[in-house]
């Protein structure tokens, strides 16, 4: 079993540490709010650490979960960063959902002092974390992802490496482009369904069955027929990531016109206060005023 740090704690971090924990390794967590560290610290029985250096200081592997480009940088970098307390010859690996860019500016910090980076964004929700059945997409080095990919299982249904450092972010990208178009077409079809007179479950099971079926169908359909958006990833934190993949195909000439229409009836939904609303929200904006 190896010695672990996994910095921030919020509805993905929090179960992806306490698999790790049950896996039998040694955990030292680290959160902003200090208070959810020891919390999770009392529930798990491992340790809470003031800063991500302190957290990092003698472990082989820190993974991190954290918001966006700016918090991860902030976690890694500085005085009190990881990277200050990472021993040569270990291993950081970044479950956020971050821009290639930053991804691309730490993994060559990271070599400048001798330690692995490994981008290891992860799909799958809260319910997936909980569950420790996430997918996750990784970029890196070969020996850097053979050594930590044991540690992910702890809480992978499927981990696989990509390509080089960034692959694992680009392949995120192409995860969240997917998901807007699948909640959209579902959100239109089960308010057409209700808009018919249809009893929308019916239809569910029976569309389910063919060609529409999808993972959104199954597992929001029942919530988003009942008005119910409380189920995983928020629509604030959809449009961070949608940002981040229409910004990068600017760069790479692809063409996202429905990912940027999909955005901006997102910002529909923040409008009419569903920022902490999960993504399949999206149907409410069809039958109400932003």
């Amino acid at each position: 079993m190896a010695q672990l740090a996994f910095l921030g704690l919020g509805v993905m971090g929090y179960p992806m540490a306490g698999h790790l924990k049950a896996a039998g390794h040694d955990v030292v967590v680290y959160n902003r709010t200090a208070a959810k560290a020891e919390a999770w610290a009392e529930e798990h029985g491992g340790r809470a650490a003031p800063t991500p250096r302190a957290a990092a200081e003698g472990a082989e592997f820190v993974m991190a979960c954290v918001g966006n480009d700016d918090d991860l940088r902030a976690i890694c970098l500085g005085e009190s960063g990881a990277f200050a307390g990472l021993a040569a010859g270990s291993c950081f690996v970044d479950h956020t959902t971050v821009s290639a860019k930053v991804t691309a500016e730490l993994y060559g910090r990271a070599k400048e002092i001798g330690v692995g980076f490994v981008d290891a964004p992860v799909s799958g929700g809260q319910a997936g974390a909980e569950n420790g059945v996430l997918s996750v997409m990784c970029g890196g080095d070969l020996a850097e992802y053979a050594r930590a990919e044991p540690i992910m299982a702890a809480y992978a249904r499927i981990c696989r490496r990509i390509g080089d450092s960034g692959a694992g972010q680009m392949t995120k990208m192409c995860n969240q482009i997917a998901i807007a178009g699948l909640v959209q077409g579902l959100s239109e079809a089960l308010n057409f369904a209700m808009a018919a007179g249809l009893d929308g479950q019916d239809v569910v099971e029976v569309i389910s069955q063919g060609a529409a079926g999808s993972w959104q169908m199954s597992n929001r359909s029942d919530t988003m027929l009942a008005g119910q958006f409380e189920h995983g990833f928020a629509v604030d934190w959809m449009r961070k990531d949608l940002g981040i993949c229409l910004e990068t195909a600017d760069q790479i000439g692809a063409s996202l016109p429905v990912t940027a229409l999909v955005d901006q009836f997102y910002k529909d939904v923040q409008k009419m206060g569903g920022g902490r609303w999960d993504t399949s929200s999206l149907i409410t904006r069809l039958s109400q005023k932003p």
